[in-house]
């Protein structure tokens, strides 16, 4: 059997810090669950604006982490969107559009299908994401409903309410931001996914989604890895969650 590389610390106490859950000491980190749902008690969040609802994961996850306040779904995907609203269909509020969000107001666009649905965008795929993943790998294409956070939010009832606004919309946030100038006012803390390499074309890499939002003072206070390329350790993707500046005194 071959031994340790170069720089590889094979002892057991090296072993044991691998093995240890990522944390400081007796403090490891939380589940992302249940970090979201002390995020959205610290900040007193009375809506959560969930874009890119795909199946309802993200909400149901809330939910079995002991959040109960109202869920707004954005899921343009027509297959994914009947999945969603069947999760949501017995929680009164829970709400669900089967519409994408963009910059502007009432269009239409064609939905990229990937195979594993999770994928679709808006935007091309890059080379990389595919060789990485292939079940990311486009197969259809789906017209789609597009409109604007800004134009929909009065009749939503979102207006003054507290808000945790959540991207999951492959490349595409920079585009609902924008079509979100006027909700981002009462939103208190945002998630989004950051690309540390391009892996849609005409998307955003992460210092550009972390320039957009600090110029409307909201700062990056917490990271997470989504994806990884596993045969070099090259972090391809994170989430980022941010607070508005004035609100992060602490509890």
């Amino acid at each position: 059997m071959p031994g340790p590389g170069p720089g590889v610390d094979p002892s057991p106490v090296a072993v044991a810090a691998q093995e240890r859950p990522y944390g400081t000491g007796e403090l490891p980190l939380l589940p992302p669950a249940v970090r979201r749902a002390r995020l959205l008690r610290w900040q007193d969040i009375e809506v959560v604006v969930d874009v890119g609802a795909n199946a309802g994961q993200y909400g149901s996850a809330l939910r079995s982490a002991g959040y109960r306040g109202r869920i707004v779904s954005f899921e343009p995907l027509g297959s994914a969107f009947e999945q969603l609203a069947g999760v949501a269909a017995d929680d009164r509020r829970w709400d669900c559009l089967q519409v994408a969000l963009g910059a502007r107001a009432r269009s239409r666009a064609r939905l990229n299908v990937s195979h594993d649905r999770e994928a679709s965008s808006l935007l091309p795929m890059e080379e990389r994401h595919v060789r990485h993943c292939p079940r990311s790998a486009y197969v259809a294409v789906e017209d789609v409903t597009v409109d604007a956070l800004d134009s929909l939010a009065p009749r939503l009832g979102l207006q003054g309410r507290r808000i945790y606004l959540k991207l999951d919309v492959q490349g595409y946030e920079l585009e609902v931001l924008r079509g979100a100038e006027a909700v981002l006012g009462d939103v208190a803390l945002v998630e989004a996914e950051l690309s540390l390499v391009p892996l849609y074309t005409g998307g955003p890499l992460y210092q550009d989604l972390i320039a957009h939002l600090a110029r409307r003072a909201f700062a990056l206070i917490s990271m997470e890895g989504i994806t990884e390329e596993p045969e070099t350790g090259h972090m391809l993707q994170l989430d980022g969650i941010f607070g508005r500046v004035e609100l992060l005194a602490g509890p």
